[in-house]
């Protein structure tokens, strides 16, 4: 009888054995690729995921003013022939180090702490042409009690666009107009929105449609021949602009709100109502003191050396079956920004789901 247990048993543990280690290899055949997997030369932030990489080198350029070519070699990135480049290497080190050893690992030390822009680091305080109030009596002047409540502001953006009722009513819309870009190029855009959270928006380049959407579940991008489907904080961003009845949603999208004075938008005074989430970044929005209308919204991708702002900037609000809606918008990145003039909005019209899903990738190119 023991010898038939003891055979039970180590057929038992062979069987466990070999079961964990074919998770194991499953689970590493599942496994998103490193940056040092899918790149070649990689010497820093070697473990992180792969499709933060690209984010990171944006908060690099954005931070620093500078182009990719400023470090890379043009179309060989994996060379180290610049100067630059290795400077780099050292700087992020020296960046993960300031926070390890002194901010509990906590982002609080970036590129752009020292470069505010520019090339080389800024090391002496720039005499500004306007006399501050100092900070301390700035807030003690400062009566924050007359503020408005965030829920206050929300309510009145609400009841600005036409309210909850109406907005249930819009299942669908199609938007026509031009997209200008820099160097006052304009192209034809066309924006699908199907209630309630897909949207694709459609630009007709030269070379071909350029695409972005949101499918329901994830953001996507295609250009001609190439397919790119959005990392979780790129997502994000793109399921708020597809959200057809996003001021109705925003009162429960916060883990907690505060709310300042906000800056001056196209002449128009704003209330700043900045909006905490856990684990994701925060959101910052600017409502028009008297309309209550949104005039700004400011939202932040994350990478592993600093957050990627986008500011997007709303106007020409008009009556659309309805829903007062921006006809135009301006979406702003470090460095390049590009202006949305919507010429004709129609709503409830039929649009089939296909056309929010994602396009099959390219084929790899013969003998790859």
């Amino acid at each position: 009888m023991r010898k038939h247990c003891s055979v039970f048993a180590c057929t038992f543990l062979l069987v466990v054995a070999l079961f964990t280690v074919l998770l194991s290899a499953r689970a590493q055949s599942h496994a998103p690729k490193t940056a040092a997997q899918q790149f070649k030369n990689i010497q820093v932030m070697k473990d992180i995921p792969a499709e933060d990489l690209i984010p990171a080198m944006q908060f690099i350029s954005a931070s620093l003013g500078v182009e990719c070519t400023y470090c890379h070699v043009e179309h060989a990135f994996e060379k180290d022939d610049k100067k630059e480049k290795k400077i780099a290497r050292h700087m992020i080190e020296m960046n993960m180090n300031i926070n390890k050893d002194n901010f509990e690992g906590k982002r609080s030390v970036t590129c752009f702490s020292c470069h505010r822009g520019a090339a080389k680091p800024v090391s002496i305080p720039v005499i500004s042409s306007e006399e501050k109030m100092p900070e301390m009596m700035a807030g003690d002047a400062m009566d924050k009690s007359s503020f408005p409540k965030p829920e206050a502001l929300f309510d009145k953006y609400l009841v600005a666009i036409g309210g909850t009722d109406v907005l249930k009513k819009v299942s669908s819309r199609i938007q026509k107009g031009t997209v200008a870009l820099a160097g006052n190029q304009k192209f034809q855009i066309v924006i699908y929105e199907k209630a309630p959270n897909k949207r694709v928006s459609a630009v007709q380049l030269k070379n071909g449609e350029s695409l972005t959407g949101f499918d329901g579940n994830a953001g996507w991008m295609a250009t001609p021949g190439r397919v790119h489907l959005m990392t979780p904080g790129e997502s994000d961003g793109a399921q708020m602009d597809a959200d057809v009845a996003l001021p109705a949603h925003l009162s429960g999208m916060f883990s907690k709100l505060e709310v300042s004075d906000g800056e001056e938008i196209g002449g128009r005074a704003s209330w700043l109502v900045v909006g905490k989430r856990e684990g994701k970044p925060d959101v910052r929005l600017f409502f028009d003191k008297q309309s209550g209308l949104l005039l700004r919204m400011v939202r932040y991708t994350d990478s592993p050396l600093g957050l990627n702002p986008l500011q997007i900037d709303f106007a020409d609000y008009r009556d659309s079956g309805g829903v007062i809606i921006p006809f135009r918008w301006t979406q702003a990145r470090p460095g390049n920004r590009f202006t949305i003039q919507v010429e004709s909005s129609e709503q409830n019209v039929p649009i089939d789901d296909a056309k929010f899903a994602s396009p099959p990738p390219p084929p790899p190119p013969p003998g790859s």
